[in-house]
């Protein structure tokens, strides 16, 4: 609440009424659902991946497997290269070697959970969303009544100003709740 002490006159406004016209929109999108499952699934898969990679390779033979394998494609591609490079190479192609059969497994592992990504991205989205919309409905409305008392504020008496005070305090304490999916974190950034 700004009160402005040189003419004594009582302006019942928050720093939320000054927004962009984009923040009454509601933020939560199918899309944006169904995203950030997918990502969950593939980061989950990647772990699955490197676990089956390790299984397959029982006891620690995964570079050397693999190693082997860089090493002849290494010498098949790349005849030129001797010493230190060409054993960067073989490290390289190594490493590449299992990222790609970790990144594999993640992907057919997030490609076979599809079906339940898109069924479960809907479902939040509109879970979501309608607790989105009740939110700024609730904004909406909340900005309305400020507006209201400070058109009230300008032309009232002293007893009158007291009792919009008052009221506005009451007000505050109200306050519209965040939606449940909205963790109270200070790090969380909301539209403004």
């Amino acid at each position: 609440m700004r009160i402005s002490a040189l003419n004594s006159n009582y302006s019942f406004t928050s720093s939320r009424n000054h927004r962009n016209k984009n923040s009454d929109k509601n933020p939560i999108s199918k899309t944006g659902e169904k995203t950030n499952l997918a990502v969950a699934t593939f980061v989950g898969g990647l772990g699955l991946g490197a676990r089956l990679l390790c299984e397959l390779f029982d006891e620690g033979f995964v570079f050397e497997d693999l190693g082997k394998a860089a090493e002849t494609y290494v010498n098949k591609n790349h005849k030129g290269l001797k010493g230190a490079k060409k054993e960067w190479f073989i490290i390289g192609t190594t490493l590449s070697f299992i990222g790609a059969a970790i990144g594999g497994i993640a992907l057919l592992y997030t490609l076979y959970k599809a079906p339940k990504i898109n069924y479960e991205g809907n479902i939040n989205a509109f879970k979501k969303g309608k607790d989105m919309d009740v939110y700024i409905k609730g904004n909406k409305v909340e900005k309305e009544i400020l507006t209201q008392m400070n058109e009230k504020a300008e032309s009232a008496s002293e007893e009158e100003k007291q009792k919009l005070k008052e009221q506005y305090m009451k007000m505050q304490m109200a306050k519209n709740q965040l939606p449940d999916f909205i963790k109270n974190d200070k790090k969380l950034k909301l539209p403004q």
